[in-house]
């Protein structure tokens, strides 16, 4: 019986120690796979084919979704692609990991800003920046990117000042326009206001000598019916006969 129990717990031993083997062996399998995609993946990253790289780091992950060097140059890959938006999303993801070395975050803050600035997002890139510099004070490319960040927001400060000043300008020449329109209207309307009253003074004028004149054919109408009169009544006193002889 005791023999038997002892065969039993050395067959359960060695299922044990051979499943730990089968793992083991997986697992080994498994980091060489995932190694070797990271491998591939950084020769087409060299020879410029970086959409081919993504593909490659994405199957990295896919082996093992914890691997830094994937996750990082899978951004790199994203960045050199002009896909912004993704590289920022990755590194992002790089950054909140607690895992990282200061070195390592830095240079995770460092692609960060970069990602940031080529989306023109520059103060979100300063503080990249500032987060990578706050880990590794040494690196003159992060103090470089930083200084241009800082500058292209002065930039970006100094052409809205610049339109609203132009908007500023403009606004006040159009009221001015607007002004000057307004005072040439007034007076063109006084003009027309002046013309008026002339017309109505002229027209007043020729009326008055109308009746002037009217009164005057009148008073010489009624002088001449007298004296038409008087004739007659003349002849009426001599009377002549209207009778003809045949």
């Amino acid at each position: 019986m005791r023999k038997q129990i002892e065969n039993t717990l050395n067959t359960t031993a060695k299922l044990i120690l051979a499943v730990i083997c089968i793992l083991s062996m997986h697992s080994s399998v498994s980091a060489q796979s995932e190694r070797k995609l990271v491998k591939e993946g950084n020769q087409m990253y060299k020879d410029n084919k970086f959409s081919d790289a993504e593909v490659n780091y994405k199957k990295s992950l896919d082996v093992n979704k914890n691997s830094k060097p994937a996750q990082f140059n899978l951004g790199d890959a994203y960045y050199k692609q002009g896909k912004f938006d993704e590289a920022t999303k990755q590194f992002e993801q790089i950054t909140s990991d607690n895992k990282l070395n200061n070195d390592q975050k830095a240079k995770a803050y460092h692609n960060l800003g970069n990602s940031y600035l080529q989306s023109k997002k520059y103060d979100e890139s300063i503080g990249a920046y500032k987060n990578a510099l706050k880990l590794n004070p040494k690196d003159n490319d992060t103090r470089y990117n930083l200084a241009y960040a800082q500058s292209m927001i002065q930039q970006q400060q100094q052409q809205q000042n610049q339109d609203k000043d132009k908007k500023d300008n403009k606004d006040n020449k159009d009221k001015k326009d607007e002004k000057k329109d307004q005072q040439q209207q007034d007076k063109k309307d006084q003009q027309q206001k002046d013309d008026q009253n002339k017309d109505q003074q002229s027209q007043a004028k020729r009326d008055k000598i109308s009746k002037e004149d009217a009164e005057k054919i009148l008073q010489a109408l009624n002088n001449d019916e007298k004296n038409t009169q008087k004739k007659l009544t003349k002849k009426d006193a001599t009377r002549i006969s209207i009778d003809k002889n045949w």
